[in-house]
């Protein structure tokens, strides 16, 4: 893709990412990509808005060059020090320019750490503005959003909010950059939700003090560092960020997600009987094999609904490792105040009903019923796991 115009002097000049497995060595993105989203405002100063990583330098800087020579970049802002963010800062380095870096203190000592980088850097103050000729940059921190030396830059003059990781998403652009001119917008939200509880979640409390630190700022745009550009309805990447933020004290829609890992095939049989009766009550169920599944995928829904109903086998003793894994992730992402359930099958040796129930009490997770057989489940018992799913799937219909 060539550079593109947000507004008259202001371009997006990011790249996008099909090739790397995993985001922050961890989250799958092989389906769908990933953006690194970089910003260049030309000016009577000019100023680039974050890096990307490094890689594709090439294209990269041929992209400054369509709007103005590199060496002729007066400022580079580091809203964010990951190095998703400022991995081309190395190459960036080895270019005779007349630069100044803008960052917070703590920003300042990573960029010691991360790139050996100490000269014309220049610590910014919360707030602290940037004249630049027409339009002016402000700049505001935005600490654990989510990193501890983030802030953001505001464009007041075109009202763009350049939000570094707020307001990202998973997802390669499609040949536009833009929320209006994206065909599948409920597919980018949907990996937006998925970014934010990989990425984010854990810092919700901070993202919910940004939000609303910002909020008294005209905005026209939000550019972020990952994801689409939302121009049409800025606003509406707000709101989601605000509603799933506010789910970090738990709670979530009257839904189950339905997490399971069997060895032989006992459990799965219940878990199919379960799955019916949960739907029979006429509540949203997701089902996910842990063992097939990778936690990313599975913990937007462990984040967005109330219910949490749990299959697994004991397992020498202990739960079932796949499904011990995917929970001890939702503890890492302070998935709490759940309403659980758990059922499953067990041969030689009881164990794993109490080891879940364990790691469920750190997360406050109120289990309302266990359901533990020997063997390979019976007709009857079957019969029970409906009952049983049908029962907790009603339950989640009153807070």
């Amino acid at each position: 893709m060539p550079s593109v115009e947000i507004r008259p002097g202001v371009h997006w000049i990011g790249l996008n990412d099909r090739t790397t497995d995993l985001f922050e060595g961890i989250w799958p993105i092989s389906d769908r990509g990933v953006t690194y989203n970089s910003y260049l405002v030309a000016d009577e100063k000019n100023v680039l808005i974050d890096l990307t990583k490094g890689f594709k330098t090439d294209e990269y800087f041929e992209r400054i060059e369509e709007i103005v020579p590199v060496s002729r970049i007066d400022y580079l802002v580091i809203n964010h020090m990951e190095p998703d963010h400022t991995g081309a800062i190395r190459t960036l380095q080895r270019i005779p320019r007349r630069l100044t870096i803008l960052a917070t203190a703590k920003a300042k000592e990573m960029l010691e750490a991360f790139y050996g980088v100490t000269e014309n850097v220049r610590v910014v103050a919360d707030g602290e503005e940037l004249p630049l000729g027409k339009r002016t940059l402000k700049f505001f921190h935005a600490p654990f959003v989510h990193w501890p030396e983030t802030m953001v830059t505001y464009d007041a003059a075109d009202r763009i909010l350049f939000s570094c990781d707020a307001f990202g998403g998973y997802g390669a652009l499609p040949g536009a950059i833009f929320d209006d001119q994206c065909a599948e917008l409920p597919v980018y939200e949907r990996e937006a939700l998925r970014y934010y509880v990989n990425i984010v979640a854990k810092f919700s409390g901070p993202t919910l003090k940004a939000i609303e630190k910002l909020s008294g700022l005209p905005i026209d745009i939000i550019a972020p560092s990952h994801g689409l550009v939302w121009r049409r309805d800025p606003g509406r990447i707000v709101e989601l960020y605000r509603k799933w933020a506010l789910l970090a004290q738990g709670g979530g829609e009257a839904g189950v997600t339905l997490v399971y890992g069997s060895m032989y095939g006992n459990t799965e049989k219940m878990m199919n009987a379960v799955a019916h009766g949960i739907s029979r009550a006429g509540v949203p169920v997701e089902i996910f094999d842990a063992a097939r599944v990778h936690p990313s995928h599975i913990l937007p829904a462990l984040w967005i609904y109330r219910g949490v109903m749990v299959g697994a086998p004991t397992y020498e003793g202990t739960l079932f490792p796949p499904v011990a894994h995917l929970i001890d992730m939702a503890s890492l992402k302070r998935i709490v105040n759940k309403k659980a359930a758990i059922f499953g099958s067990f041969g030689w040796s009881r164990g794993g009903m109490a080891a879940f129930q364990e790691k469920a009490a750190a997360l406050k997770w109120d289990v309302a019923e266990v359901l533990e057989f020997r063997g390979s489940p019976t007709a009857d018992l079957l019969k029970k796991g409906e009952e049983f799913g049908e029962r907790f799937a009603a339950s989640l219909r009153t807070p």
